[in-house]
């Protein structure tokens, strides 16, 4: 089975751009499953039950988020009746929301959960042990983790962490692609970051000079999401539904005007 997983989604353009080439994207991979990390689609980040919906309705089965998870205000109702748009496990068990879901697709149960970071970022439980104890406790055929974080070392760690026992783990978070795609020696698909998929000539997604002049000036300003043509970032994952195990794993960027 191909996992298509494609990174953060960044306002307006990000989600057009997404919503317009996602079913080419699925048909170009052959993928049968599809996962869209939505935390940054409004204008002011976080996600609203109108962009959830036009992402889901474009081709993906599970939507996952992150450290913006609740900054719309629509977002809980989201969270509380949408099963298929997920928020990190590791927040506290009182939260709206659930980290995790399985989806049966095509006679296979498919389980995508989400975890948040800790280095630079919040102030939650074990992302570690929240995911471990939910796919040990799950019978999932394949299990695939969204580890929205940080620190290329946190993310490291949790794919060895969790190398065996999820069919794949790929991190989300700070806009920029990497390029270790690869399986892990116990099978487990791995990718520290899917990258972005938002306005191509920007700073993580912000107006360029805005950022510039933080850095340059020490001026702090509201940031603004770059209005530049968009680029996609994703990963395709080959897993064998019978093991569970990945069999490969391979980056993609779509850049303004590439044909798909």
């Amino acid at each position: 089975m191909k996992i298509l997983v494609i990174g953060d989604v960044v306002g307006d353009r990000g989600t057009d751009m997404v919503c317009d080439n996602l079913e080419k994207l699925k048909k170009k991979y052959s993928a049968d499953f599809c996962i869209v990390n939505g935390e940054n689609a409004c204008s002011a980040n976080g996600i609203s039950r109108k962009k959830a919906e036009m992402i889901l309705d474009c081709g993906a089965d599970v939507v996952t988020l992150g450290n913006h998870s609740f900054r719309q205000k629509d977002a809980y109702t989201i969270l509380a009746h949408n099963e298929r748009v997920i928020r990190p496990i590791n927040y506290p068990p009182e939260t709206v929301g659930k980290g995790f879901v399985i989806v049966e697709k095509n006679g296979v149960k498919i389980l995508v959960a989400n975890a948040l970071g800790r280095v630079y970022l919040e102030n939650v439980d074990c992302p570690f042990r929240a995911l471990k104890g939910a796919l040990e406790n799950n019978d999932a055929d394949i299990k695939i983790v969204d580890f929205h974080a940080e620190a290329t070392s946190e993310k490291r760690a949790l794919g060895f962490f969790l190398d065996g026992i999820a069919s794949v783990v790929f991190g989300t978070h700070t806009h920029v692609q990497t390029s270790d795609a690869q399986v892990l020696p116990r099978g487990t698909g791995y990718l520290t970051d899917v990258g972005m998929s938002g306005p191509h000539h920007s700073c993580l997604g912000v107006e360029k000079n805005i950022v510039i002049d933080r850095f340059v000036k020490c001026s702090p300003a509201r940031f603004e999401f770059a209005d530049s043509s968009a680029r996609i970032d994703g990963a395709i994952f080959t897993v064998d539904e019978k093991t569970g195990k990945c069999e490969n794993a391979e980056i993609f960027s779509i850049l303004p005007g590439d044909a798909i």
